[in-house]
């Protein structure tokens, strides 16, 4: 058990360490190899192997759909307060806080009209 836990640890790190790589040499594919939803796929995958539950791993698909949306702040904002001149530590902070209402209002706007996931 310990073992599939390493297993998993072992190649969704290194995920994000191949990416932090490429993006040195190449901001475009760098951007590229991040934007595949590579956390959800392995998301699901996990999920599966380990349910094997396909109803979990659709409802986990159907959620990260709707959380898409909210998500695409951080990606809006950053940029903008960085061309602003503000520092990235405080831009990140600040484009993190903003996507956290996002996904509030997100999902309370999801409960009030009885969307469920």
């Amino acid at each position: 058990m310990i073992f599939h836990y390493f297993i998993k640890v072992f190649i969704s790190s290194g995920i994000i360490v191949l990416v932090s790589e490429i993006a040195k040499r190449d901001n475009l594919l760098g951007g590229l190899v991040a934007s595949i939803p590579l956390v959800s796929v392995l998301s699901m995958i996990w999920l599966y192997i380990d349910t094997n539950d396909i109803d979990k791993v659709k409802a986990l698909a159907n959620g990260i759909l709707w959380m898409v949306v909210p998500s695409m702040s951080l990606f809006i904002i950053f940029p903008i307060l960085i061309n602003y001149g503000i520092k990235f530590y405080l831009s990140l902070t600040i484009s993190i806080l903003i996507t956290m209402v996002c996904y509030l209002l997100t999902i309370s706007f999801m409960n009030y009209f009885g969307f469920k996931v």
